[in-house]
């Protein structure tokens, strides 16, 4: 019934069988989804943990711990969060780990210094080298800490706690000797902000909504997000500590401290905000940082998962889980040959569409669709029937990551080592004054946004309604993320060029202004971090222009 015309020449066979194959295996991925939505639901009466009974002459010392590099917009107003935790302040320390090389440093000073004359032991840690980079700068801080408490509390300089958040999540790790971390739902203040942060949202709610918590569930490992959770200082210890040999030291970490034996809680019904990256450069930055560093953590302990003793769903759950992203290259095949396909099967019969088409379709979309939904219905805040219409877009942009992602994950497989790059908020500023670097990849971006575009007007032209929908979906995509990141950086020429202009002509004698939140003028910065020693001058090339 699906027999090929005989008249197809060769290279035609090949491309309408590459695209069979690498959408068969991209259903695979989507099969996947299905499979964590349905360990969701099966599992629900899982999501309800014990807790200890503390009173407040037994609470234990923790020590929370806020890393934070260049973020003078946000940093100030973690700190207040912070300050405010309900905890006795005897048992209470707080380390800022600053690597700022800005003035993010002076105002985090002076924020210290306020809070330490109220009574809270706050800490202003700096190093002379940004070794590890926020690894580095954790690890640093448990050396630090004198009193070695045992709780150890993490923040991101975006996220603002509630003055409950140790009260709600400490008793809950001391209620099993063994629980090691527990990791709480981010919320989203800015989710609203604009077309890419409504997305995000979506984006983050489908992994913090349905897969950390299929995950817990089951009895899988799922990870710590590296904030707005809680850790075991002894579960550290015994994972090995803090290590800065990948991108993900959150996703490292968590997986060698599960393989050593301790068990994770994941809190599905409390939510810590925070801030989303609001444009489109530092969110293809943060893509391409948690892309590659899933990969490098993949090719780091997947062998030693394969030959513990682990139960065979719980290996097979972690392929899934650290190799995910190998789906984008795989991906990137299936983009280039869609449209081809489209004009070759014209020659072929209709049973093709509708046993083949349509299961690849029901697999690779279906379900995105489904995982999505389900994400926005299980948060229960009322609003998921507004966001539903947002998915398709949410389908777009995980297409259109696919140039940002497969270069990430090529750097990841090679081995070749680059800088933390963070992503810039901007707090209460409405725009961060940080220039991301920009990679010239949105020329590629654009010209897949054409590609796609000139295979709609063919589709339609053949009256191929059916494609119409993917063919829009996927043009768009690519034209939003790459049309943005090109005027972010045309923008990003022009003020750096107003800047130096400026510069020159300002007299050696003009006062500096006081160091205030309010009174700091955005700057144009580039990525100060030196990048890790890469293993070719080919790497070291490669390295530098990101």
């Amino acid at each position: 019934m699906l027999a090929l015309p005989a008249e197809l020449d060769v290279i035609t066979v090949i491309v309408l069988a590459s695209y069979l194959g690498t959408a068969v295996l991209l259903s695979v991925y989507g099969l996947h989804r299905l499979a964590l939505l349905a360990l969701y639901y099966r599992h629900r009466r899982a999501a309800q943990v014990d807790r200890a009974e503390l009173p407040d002459n037994d609470l234990p010392a923790v020590l929370v711990q806020l890393p934070i590099y260049n973020e003078r917009y946000v940093a100030d107003r973690l700190l207040e969060a912070v300050a405010a935790l309900d905890w006795p302040r005897d048992r209470l320390h707080v380390q800022v780990l600053d690597d700022s090389t800005d003035l993010t440093t002076s105002i985090l000073a002076a924020s210290c210094a306020q809070h330490r004359a109220t009574g809270l032991q706050i800490d202003h840690v700096r190093r002379s080298v940004r070794a590890d980079f926020k690894a580095g700068a954790l690890a640093h801080g448990l050396r630090q800490d004198a009193a070695t408490a045992q709780i150890i509390a993490l923040f991101d300089a975006d996220f603002i706690p509630g003055r409950d958040f140790l009260r709600r999540t400490v008793p809950v790790l001391m209620a099993d000797e063994r629980r090691g971390m527990v990791q709480c739902r981010w919320g989203h203040l800015n989710r609203s902000e604009s077309l890419i942060t409504k997305l995000q949202a979506i984006l983050l709610d489908g992994h913090f909504v349905i897969e950390h918590s299929a995950r817990f569930r089951s009895g899988r490992f799922f990870n710590f997000n590296g904030t707005a959770g809680i850790w075991r200082r002894q579960a550290i210890h015994d994972a090995g500590g803090w290590q800065g040999d990948t991108l993900c030291e959150d996703l490292d970490l968590s997986y060698r401290a599960q393989l050593a034996g301790w068990n994770f809680v994941y809190l599905q019904d409390f939510e810590v905000p925070a801030e989303l990256p609001a444009d489109i450069v530092a969110f293809k930055s943060q893509q391409h940082r948690w892309a590659k560093g899933s990969i490098q953590t993949a090719r780091k302990l997947l062998p030693r998962i394969w030959t513990s003793a682990l139960p065979f769903s719980v290996k097979v759950e972690a392929v899934f889980h650290l190799a995910g992203n190998l789906a984008y290259p795989i991906m990137a095949l299936l983009l280039l040959l869609l449209p081809p396909s489209l004009a070759i099967r014209l020659q072929l019969d209709w049973t093709w569409g509708l046993l083949v088409d349509l299961p690849i379709f029901v697999c690779a979309t279906i379900n995105l669709v489904l995982f999505y939904a389900a994400a926005e219905r299980e948060l229960r805040d009322g609003g998921w029937l507004r966001r539903l219409h947002l998915i398709p877009g949410v389908l777009s942009l995980g297409a259109a990551l696919t140039v940002n992602n497969t270069r990430a994950v090529w750097q990841a497989v090679r081995g070749s080592r680059s800088p933390f790059v963070r992503t810039p908020k901007a707090g209460e500023a409405g725009t961060h004054g940080y220039r991301s670097p920009v990679s010239r990849q949105y020329w590629l971006e654009l010209a897949l946004g054409l590609y796609y575009s000139v295979a709609l007007v063919f589709a339609a032209s053949q009256s191929l309604w059916h494609a119409m929908p993917f063919l829009a979906l996927f043009g768009f995509g690519f034209l939003y993320l790459g049309g943005g990141s090109a005027l972010q950086a045309r923008a990003a020429q022009t003020a750096a060029a107003s800047a130096a202009n400026v510069a020159a002509t300002v007299a050696p004698a003009t006062k500096t202004p006081a160091v205030h939140m309010r009174a700091i003028p955005p700057t144009l910065e580039g990525p100060t971090d030196p990048p890790d020693s890469a293993p070719s001058k080919r790497d070291r090339r490669r390295v530098g222009g990101y």
